[in-house]
């Protein structure tokens, strides 16, 4: 199990974090206790630099990085055609219905609608 990590760097959507060993190239992160979502694109000993998918402003230094144990997939099921999603397959839709215009930072959603059935 990987450690919960330090940020030690932010440059825009790249954050470097310490204390990561355990974790893997190309797992997913959340930075911050925002839980912006990101995902590690290298490493050099124990420190790992993330590529955050999410504005990073108000992130600093200290603050910690959470790793997920898994990489970045995306689900496959029932409506995922006829759904508009982000890059990180968030639903849209969904996402406008509860929020407005606007994707607030952290947002979750879930991928698929788990009562839809194929047809």
């Amino acid at each position: 199990m990987a450690k919960i990590g330090k940020i030690i760097k932010v440059a825009g959507p790249h954050v470097v974090a310490e204390n990561m060993s355990g974790a893997k190239m190309f797992d997913i992160v959340h930075v911050s206790d925002k839980r912006l979502m990101g995902e590690i694109i290298e490493f050099k000993r124990d420190l790992a630099s993330i590529q955050v998918y999410e504005e990073t402003g108000g992130i600093g230094v200290g603050e910690p990085v959470y790793p997920a144990g898994e990489p970045l997939t995306v689900e496959l099921g029932p409506g995922v055609i006829a759904s508009i999603y982000d890059g990180i397959q968030r639903p849209l839709d969904e996402i406008y219905e509860n929020s407005g215009d606007y994707i607030s930072r952290g947002v979750t959603a879930a991928a698929l609608d788990r009562k839809k059935k194929w047809d």
